[in-house]
């Protein structure tokens, strides 16, 4: 059995830490800066608390990085300034170059570097979150997991080929998000969105419904797939692809960022007046 580090327990990462928990190993987490939201999480779980990074990595020989994407490269850069000698799986939403930077980097610090994506939500139940796994110690990380419910699938050696699914299949799903949020927002500021529904609805589809809800509820992790969102556009533009549609997602999803932490969806108004910067 490992101890593991956990960077950082959040909403999807005390998840990631509660699969390998119950695999049968020690989860470590850091509190020093951490919000008293990360500190509940931390304690629900009974994570062994550690003050700081050093203290941390004195614990563990694996660390699991779960943080924003606009953070993956300055955790793992603090990482490279302790005495660390272990394994470092990078589980974020980042571009397969920024994974290949990261993973550099690590190597010249003497550490074992996995790419990692995640796909779907919170890993409590069966069947709703992937973790695709890339790099020569892939199967290392599949193993913490093999008492939990995430499901993880080992996709190569290669750093970089986790993110690269990971970013093609966000692409998708939160980019149409996004071009959803933008369409309605348009429809209302040009006032024809009641129009609109009625054209969606118009051979009995709940599609219009669907799309409010869909808007409304994106609110809560907006703030989050704006860099997300940039990490896609990098990733279409090193392939060649222009990038523009997800730099705009990006914009769109950072207009709703003050949405966070709010304990229900807002009214579709007020996201509206957000996306078309309404006081």
């Amino acid at each position: 059995m490992e101890n593991i580090g956990i960077l950082h327990p959040g909403e999807m990462g005390s998840s990631i830490a509660w699969n390998a928990q119950i695999s049968g190993h020690t989860l470590f987490w850091v509190s020093d800066g951490r919000s008293p939201e990360t500190r509940m999480r931390a304690e629900k779980l009974s994570l062994t608390e550690t003050k700081s990074l050093e203290e941390l990595v004195q614990n563990c020989s694996i660390l699991i990085s779960v943080c924003p994407p606009h953070a993956a490269e300055e955790v793992a850069g603090q990482v490279c300034t302790t005495s660390f000698q272990g394994l470092y799986a990078d589980l974020n939403a980042i571009s397969p170059q920024r994974a290949v930077c990261i993973g550099e980097m690590m190597q010249s610090h003497g550490i074992i570097f996995v790419d990692g994506g995640i796909i779907g939500g919170p890993a409590w139940k069966p069947g709703d979150t992937w973790l695709h796994l890339s790099g020569s110690e892939a199967q290392s990380v599949a193993g913490l997991f093999s008492g939990g419910p995430l499901q993880t699938e080992v996709i190569g050696d290669e750093i970089g080929k986790a993110s690269a699914l990971k970013m093609c299949f966000a692409a998708y799903t939160k980019g149409s998000t996004a071009l959803l949020c933008a369409i309605l927002a348009a429809a209302e500021g040009l006032d024809v969105r009641r129009e609109l529904e009625q054209q969606w609805s118009s051979d009995g589809s709940n599609f219009a419904e669907q799309t409010r809800q869909r808007v409304t509820r994106v609110t809560a992790k907006a703030w989050r797939f704006s860099g997300e969102m940039e990490e896609i556009a990098a990733t279409f533009s090193e392939t060649g692809l222009p990038g523009g549609f997800h730099q705009a997602a990006a914009e769109i999803y950072s207009r709703m960022a003050d949405f966070k932490n709010q304990p229900s969806p807002p009214d579709l108004a007020e996201v509206l007046s957000a996306l078309l910067n309404r006081s």
